[in-house]
């Protein structure tokens, strides 16, 4: 999806576009960037599996990609990773999807090698992005200093994202896609994890998305999506609403349940 943004629109929204090379923008006193980099190499992704204690790993890796979004004033910080989401598929630990038996050779990384799954190859994950407050304080006569960072906490509560307003003609000052990673699993399939992000003159919208498809055994979705209204405020206020989804093969073709069954 290509955007073109109109300088007017820019301008009529007080937001402007990031410098220095970097792809995004600053807005309502949020700044929101993305970045796409190639796979990881050979020597990082040999740090990636001491750090993540395994040697399994998506095809396509591509590490160093990532979306971030950042309230300047209050601290709050939102970014999607690669390794953070790998961590929490390596915690989840899900038992391998049975695969078919005409497909398992392609396994196989030797003729004749014995092809044992013991461990989740479908990298499914139940990521729903990285978040931080980060601290600071003034320091005197040399700016500001950094005293860290916390996590954030959610809070359940009865607001629901407003789809109609998503939906209205606002021009978009901002939208890109980041890719994760991605395996093909021996061409027997696909499992994607990406983000989307996309900045309106009143808010910005984001959907980060695993899908796993299994040919001829299982396809699982698990979406998350977050939402912000840009206020005055010291704190914003973000919506975040999260989707599990799976079905069988066998069940999508005797049309049982209409689709995809909810978690």
């Amino acid at each position: 999806m290509e955007v073109e943004v109109d300088e007017k629109d820019l301008k009529a929204a007080g937001a402007e576009m990031l410098s220095d090379g970097r792809l995004g923008l600053r807005i309502h006193g949020w700044e929101i960037e993305s970045c796409k980099r190639s796979i990881l190499n050979s020597r990082n992704l040999q740090q990636w599996e001491e750090k993540l204690h395994t040697s399994h790993f998506p095809e396509m890796v591509f590490g160093d990609s990532f979306l971030f979004l950042k309230h300047v004033k209050s601290g709050i910080k939102i970014h999607f990773n690669a390794f953070d989401a790998l961590t929490g598929w390596k915690q989840e630990a899900l038992p391998p999807v049975e695969v078919p038996a005409a497909a398992k050779w392609k396994f196989r990384s030797k003729p004749f090698q014995q092809v044992i799954l013991d461990y989740d190859y479908t990298f499914t994950t139940p990521y729903c992005g990285s978040q931080s407050l980060e601290i600071e304080k003034e320091k005197h006569g040399r700016g500001k200093e950094s005293l860290g960072s916390c996590t954030l906490c959610w809070e359940d509560c009865n607001e629901k994202i407003d789809v109609v307003s998503l939906a209205s003609k606002e021009p978009i000052l901002f939208y890109d896609e980041v890719i994760l990673y991605e395996d093909e699993l021996a061409d027997s399939g696909v499992s994607l994890l990406t983000v989307k992000v996309r900045v309106m003159p009143t808010c910005w919208f984001l959907l980060l998305r695993f899908w796993l498809r299994v040919d001829g055994v299982l396809m699982r979705l698990r979406d998350t999506r977050m939402h912000c209204i840009f206020k005055d405020d010291a704190n914003p206020i973000i919506l975040r609403e999260s989707c599990w989804r799976e079905a069988t093969f066998q069940a999508l073709s005797a049309g049982l349940g209409g689709g995809l069954e909810s978690n």
